[in-house]
């Protein structure tokens, strides 16, 4: 014996109509909406003035030289704290330190540091290349980067 499903019941209510936003259509009509997310809409810094490129770059360098700062001291209290540590503890007997086997390890991270650094250096000037041609035609927000990222560090 076969049921038939009745038909969905549309609820709709007087004072509450809901409208289905199609964004395609959003984005057509809205034109900050074209130029922020369009396939043409180039580089964004270039649609503003330079006193906002120059607020953007100093607020967003503020930003990383303040967490650059903030972190530095957290890892130099680490790293200074560790190596206290190592010394009480190499001065009261607890740790014994085979200096032969020390110099054997560093050399050896020499060795394989200058391997990589011969293999990588074709990638980081590409790297170098690409960041120079950025700074080069965003020079405004790229200079209000830099006195932000100071002014952070300083802070």
């Amino acid at each position: 014996m076969a049921t038939r499903n009745p038909p969905p019941q549309e609820y709709e209510s007087d004072d509450e109509s809901y409208e289905v936003l199609d964004l395609t259509e959003y984005a057509r009509r809205n034109h900050w909406w074209n130029r922020v997310f369009g396939h043409s809409s180039g580089p964004m810094v270039e649609k503003y003035s330079v006193a906002t490129q120059i607020v953007m770059g100093g607020v967003t360098g503020w930003c990383a030289g303040f967490l650059f700062q903030k972190v530095g001291k957290l890892a130099a209290t680490a790293v200074g704290g560790g190596f206290l540590l190592l010394q009480i503890a190499s001065h009261s007997g607890y740790v014994q330190i085979d200096w032969k086997k020390v110099e054997k390890g560093v050399n050896k991270a020499k060795r394989q540091i200058k391997k990589r650094a011969n293999k990588a250096a074709p990638e980081i000037n590409n790297i170098i290349e690409e960041a120079t041609e950025f700074i080069k035609q965003n020079i405004v927000i790229s200079s209000g980067f830099v006195g932000g990222f100071l002014l952070g560090l300083a802070s």
